[in-house]
């Protein structure tokens, strides 16, 4: 058993029970959630998770290393940074975070004035909102430039991946703030309007491409087989 279970355990020989003791706790998934988009420097995480603490990132980041799930890495040069990213046991974790954002979503409403929108959050959920059947024919790559962050969203062979960085020659690069990013993909404000008025900007890429984008990723998330959940 390992030292993260011997602190806090439901002592259940429970498969279940046994991955509730190692991620269980407050905060642990959304730490995972945001190294499924690579690797990230300790600054970053904290950035990206408002409202968590100092002590309370690094318990978590310790807990999670000592079960394996995150191990500390050197980014090469130029870079150089210690960086966190999940082993192989922690991107295991993709599909149960996935399936759970699903779950989650008949739950989520409309967002509350208290609510903080976080860029990362969107580039997981994308992936638990592609549908291979909507893709059979698309390969592009986008690039999304959220404030000061960038992401990439690339689908090809009916698979969509995300991760946090410059994309890798991609064919569309957009640009926006936050609360843009929101309108469009969860109240889905039309694009052509936000490029209007300035609040998306097109870099590179056609309107077929731009267009593609927001038909595979523009649905909101309270929604799900059609059915308004209130919340």
């Amino acid at each position: 058993m390992t030292q993260a279970m011997t602190k806090k355990s439901y002592n259940q020989y429970c498969a279940l029970a046994r991955g509730l003791d190692l991620v269980g706790d407050r905060w642990t998934l959304l730490v995972v959630r945001d190294l499924l988009l690579g690797p990230m420097r300790y600054g970053d995480l904290a950035a990206g998770l408002p409202g968590i603490s100092t002590n309370m990132l690094a318990d978590r980041l310790r807990a999670l290393e000592s079960a394996g799930i995150v191990a500390r890495a050197t980014l090469p040069p130029p870079a150089g940074s210690a960086v966190y990213q999940l082993t192989e046991t922690g991107e295991a974790l993709e599909p149960v975070l996935l399936a759970l954002g699903r779950w989650g979503a008949r739950f989520l409403g409309k967002p509350e004035d208290e609510d903080v929108f976080v860029p990362r959050s969107y580039f997981v959920a994308i992936r638990a909102r592609f549908r291979p059947e909507d893709a059979a024919d698309t390969r592009i790559t986008w690039e999304l430039r959220i404030g000061s962050q960038v992401y990439e969203v690339r689908v090809a062979d009916r698979r969509c991946t995300t991760r946090q960085g410059a994309a890798v020659n991609p064919d569309v690069v957009m640009s926006m703030d936050e609360e843009t990013l929101n309108a469009l993909l969860i109240e889905r404000q039309p694009w052509r309007r936000a490029r209007k008025e300035g609040r998306l900007r097109v870099l590179q890429g056609d309107d077929t491409s731009v267009e593609r984008f927001f038909e595979l990723f523009g649905t909101p998330m309270w929604v799900r087989s059609g059915d308004r959940v209130a919340g």
